[in-house]
C-alpha cells in the first residue's frame, strides 16, 4: 500500500489529496497564498487531518506549481541573463530577443552577444567557435553581475558541440555562473529554442528559492518523504532536475487535470474541460496523457517551441459574471476569480455569475440558493444555452475525428457542463473538483529522447530501437521501475537534406515510480 500526497498550486486556489494506491482518501481545497508556501501548509494539514493518517504514512509528496509561469507573465522574479548566440556572420539581422515585449527584455537586462560559430543544415560549419570573444564576454558577466547565461546555436540540435564547448570556456572564468544550452531546452528553430533558454536561464535564482521553500513547507510540517514537481508532459521531476529546467514545469497545470481526469474515470481517450474560476482549460487525451503541440507556444508573449500539451483556453469559469439580459446576453470574460465566494449572489454579493445560474438552474447546490431564486427563467435558459455553445465550440476545435470519444467535465468550475456537449457524453468523476491535485500524486517517471541519428551502416529499426533502450535508461535513472515502463510517443522524421541518411527519432517512455504504481 503506497500513500501519495498529491499538491497542485492554481492561481486562485491550492488542492490537496492523498490516495492510497488507486483510492482518494481525502481532497481539500485551500485559497492560494501571495508567498505560495503559505496556501501549500493550510492545504497539506487540512488534507492530512480529513484523511485522519500519521504523516509517516506518506511515502511520497507530488507538487504541481504555476509559480515560474506567473513569474513570466507577471514579470517578476527573473533574473538577469547573457544572452549568446553562436552564428555570426549569419543571423545577425535577428539579435536574440528580438520578438520579446519590451518590459520583459528590460527584466533579464538586454544582455545580447553575437559572436562567430554554429553549424548550415547539413552539420557544416558556418564558422570557427570565437573563443577569445567567449573569454572577454565572461569578464563582462562577472564585472556587470549578470547571475546566467544562455548559449545557442544555429542548428545546436544537429550538433550541440559548439554550445557544450562555449560553456566550458564561460565557466573556466566564471565557476559559479549557471549556463543553459539551448539543445537541451528546444527543437529546430533558432528563435524559439533560444527564448525558451534565456526564459529558462532568467528563472533559475527563483527555482532555487522555490525548490527551497517546496522543501522547507514539507518539513515544516513533519514530512520527510522525498517529493517530486509535475512537468506539463503529465510526468515528474525530481527537485534538482527542476532547479535546472523550470521552464519544463510552464502549464503543468492543465496537464495534471487532464491526467487526474484519466486516472479518476479510467478513460484514456477523451476531451478534458478543467473550469475553474476564471477560465477553462481544453485539451485531448491520447494514451490517458495530454495531446502535445507541434506547433510554437506563446509564453508571456515570447514565442517558444519546447514540449507544451496542446490546451488552449476560453474565458468562461464558475466566477464569469453574466451581464444583460436574454436577448442581450453576455458572459464573461471579465470573472470575480477568488472573490466569487464574496461577490456572487448566492453568497451574500451583488455580482450575478455563472455559478448563480447553475444554482438557480438546480445544476448545484452551493451557497443560499433562496438568493438566486429571482433570476429570471428567460435568462437562466439563454445563459445556459450559451454555456452550452461556448463548450461545444471549445471542445470541437480539440477533436481530431468524428469518433464519439467522451467529455470529461473536472474543476470546481465544471458544475456549470450540460449533461452532453453536442454529441458527446460528458463524464462527471467524482472528486471531480480536485482532479489536477490527483493529476499531480498519480504522476509517472520519463525518459525522453530527441535528437538525428544517422542510419549509414544501420538499419532504422534499429536506431528506434537504440532510442527506445536510451530513453528506458534515462527513466529507470531518474527512478522508474523498468518493468513498468511503456513507449507513449514514438515518431521519426527522414531529414533528407542531412548526409549519412540521417533520421529525427523522438521517443518518451513512462514507468511507476519505485513503489508507486498509478
Amino acid at each position: 500500500m503506497v500513500v501519495r500526497l498529491g499538491i497542485d498550486v492554481g492561481g486562485t486556489n491550492t488542492d490537496a489529496v492523498i490516495l492510497r494506491d488507486r483510492e482518494v482518501l481525502a481532497g481539500v481545497k485551500a485559497s492560494t497564498t501571495e508567498d505560495v508556501i503559505g496556501g501549500i501548509s493550510a492545504a497539506l494539514e487540512a488534507v492530512i487531518a480529513k484523511a485522519g493518517i500519521g504523516r509517516d504514512e506518506i511515502d511520497v509528496t507530488m507538487i504541481g506549481t504555476t509559480h515560474f509561469t506567473n513569474a513570466v507573465i507577471e514579470r517578476r522574479g527573473l533574473d538577469p541573463v547573457a544572452a549568446i548566440r553562436l552564428g555570426l556572420p549569419a543571423t545577425a539581422c535577428l539579435p536574440p530577443m528580438v520578438d520579446w515585449p519590451e518590459d520583459l527584455v528590460e527584466m533579464v537586462g538586454g544582455h545580447r552577444y553575437l559572436l562567430r560559430g554554429g553549424y548550415e543544415f547539413d552539420g557544416r560549419e558556418i564558422a570557427a567557435l570565437d573563443e577569445d570573444e567567449l573569454v572577454r564576454i565572461a569578464g563582462e558577466i562577472a564585472e556587470k553581475g549578470i547571475r546566467a547565461a544562455a548559449i545557442s546555436s544555429v542548428f545546436s540540435p544537429i550538433n550541440r558541440g559548439m554550445e557544450e564547448r562555449a560553456r566550458e570556456i564561460l565557466q573556466a572564468h566564471c565557476p559559479e555562473l549557471p549556463v543553459v544550452l539551448s539543445s537541451e531546452i528546444g527543437r529546430i528553430g533558432l528563435l524559439e529554442r533560444e527564448s525558451a533558454a534565456i526564459m529558462n536561464a532568467a528563472l533559475l535564482g527563483l527555482s532555487d528559492r522555490t525548490v527551497d521553500a517546496f522543501g522547507a513547507a514539507l518539513a515544516e510540517a513533519g514530512l520527510t518523504c522525498p517529493f517530486f514537481v509535475t512537468q506539463n508532459d503529465g510526468t515528474l521531476m525530481g527537485a534538482e532536475m527542476v532547479r535546472r529546467f523550470p521552464v519544463l514545469t510552464f502549464a503543468s497545470g492543465p496537464t495534471n487535470s487532464m491526467r487526474g481526469a484519466a486516472f479518476l474515470t479510467g478513460v484514456k481517450e477523451a476531451i478534458v474541460i478543467d473550469i475553474g474560476g476564471t477560465t477553462t482549460d481544453v485539451g485531448a487525451l491520447q494514451h490517458g496523457f495530454p495531446r502535445q503541440a507541434s506547433t510554437v507556444v506563446d509564453v508571456g508573449g515570447v514565442r517558444t517551441n519546447f514540449r507544451m500539451p496542446d490546451v488552449f483556453s476560453i474565458g468562461l469559469g464558475g466566477g464569469s459574471i453574466v451581464q444583460g439580459g436574454a436577448s442581450d446576453l453576455a458572459i464573461g470574460p471579465k470573472s470575480v476569480g477568488y472573490r466569487l465566494t464574496r461577490e456572487a449572489l448566492v453568497f451574500g454579493g451583488e455580482t450575478l455569475t455563472t455559478t448563480d445560474i447553475a444554482v438557480r438552474a438546480g445544476m448545484a447546490e452551493v451557497g443560499e440558493p433562496e438568493r438566486a431564486a429571482g433570476i429570471d427563467d428567460d435568462l437562466v435558459a439563454a445563459a445556459r444555452a450559451r454555456i452550452a455553445e461556448m463548450l461545444e465550440a471549445a471542445v470541437e476545435r480539440s477533436r481530431i475525428s468524428p469518433d464519439p470519444i467522451p467529455v470529461i467535465a473536472v474543476g470546481g468550475g465544471s458544475i456549470l457542463a450540460p449533461e452532453r456537449i453536442g454529441d458527446l457524453e460528458v463524464l462527471r468523476p467524482e472528486n471531480f473538483a480536485v482532479a489536477n491535485a490527483v493529476g499531480a500524486a498519480i504522476a509517472q517517471i520519463s525518459g525522453e529522447v530527441d535528437r538525428i541519428f544517422a542510419l549509414d551502416g544501420t538499419t532504422r529499426e534499429d536506431c528506434l530501437a537504440a532510442a527506445e533502450s536510451e530513453a528506458r535508461a534515462a527513466a529507470v535513472a531518474a527512478g522508474a521501475v523498468e518493468e513498468t515502463l511503456s513507449v507513449i510517443e514514438r515518431e521519426d522524421v527522414p531529414l533528407a537534406y542531412l548526409p549519412g541518411n540521417a533520421t529525427r527519432i523522438h521517443l518518451k517512455v513512462v514507468g511507476d515510480m519505485g513503489g508507486v504504481h498509478a
